[in-house]
């Protein structure tokens, strides 16, 4: 089975994971399935909360979060990122197009489009009409995976990952299933990779 990066484009650091992950790939010949998680479900289902929220009185942690995160920026090289100035987004259309566009053979390119349009060039992403614009300028048939989104097998399906991954341990993004052991956060991805390696 192929290491599974649980998923959603409203984490920032989902982002920064996603970056990191083609250079896993290369190194050890493995591909990761990325699997759409909705995040505020499973907030919800493990009683978790957004940092901001979690340590909104506690400024000194949020400060520190924030100078790992320009550190992480740095340390990767990645200069492409912005910070949407919308966040938090809703991402539940987005991730059920998600779902969609796995079942269309077009994860990855899918993918690719919502991050650049959540953290690269930053829009309105819970707008449906901003998101459609967005899926079409970058090339996918936006019409046809908005439609198939409203499908109660995507709804359900995005539901069902959900729950699998907050039964599998995870409360928050981006985590990751190696086998059926649980990473949680862009800073495991090396331990990640150790595991790939060990043969999971």
């Amino acid at each position: 089975m192929n290491p599974r990066f649980l998923f959603d484009f409203a984490s920032p650091n989902c982002y920064l994971a996603h970056q990191l992950i083609p250079g896993i790939e290369a190194r050890t010949g493995v591909r990761f399935d990325y699997v759409p998680v909705l995040l505020g479900g499973l907030f919800k289902l493990s009683g978790n909360q957004a940092p901001m929220l979690a340590f909104a009185g506690i400024p000194n942690k949020l400060n520190y979060e924030n100078l790992e995160f320009r550190r992480f920026l740095a340390r990767h090289r990645i200069d492409r990122f912005q910070m949407n100035p919308h966040f938090p987004v809703n991402t539940l259309m987005l991730m059920r197009g998600m779902v969609a566009a796995e079942l269309e053979g077009m994860l990855p390119a899918y993918v690719a489009a919502g991050l650049h349009y959540m953290w690269e060039a930053p829009r309105k992403m819970d707008d449906i009409a901003v998101l459609t614009a967005a899926l079409a300028e970058a090339g996918l048939p936006a019409e046809h995976l908005m439609k198939r989104a409203q499908d109660q097998y995507v709804k359900d399906r995005l539901v069902a990952n959900t729950n699998d991954a907050f039964a599998a341990g995870a409360f928050g993004l981006p985590s990751f299933l190696v086998g059926d052991d649980l990473w949680f956060g862009k800073d495991r991805l090396a331990d990640v990779e150790e595991a790939i390696r060990a043969g999971g």
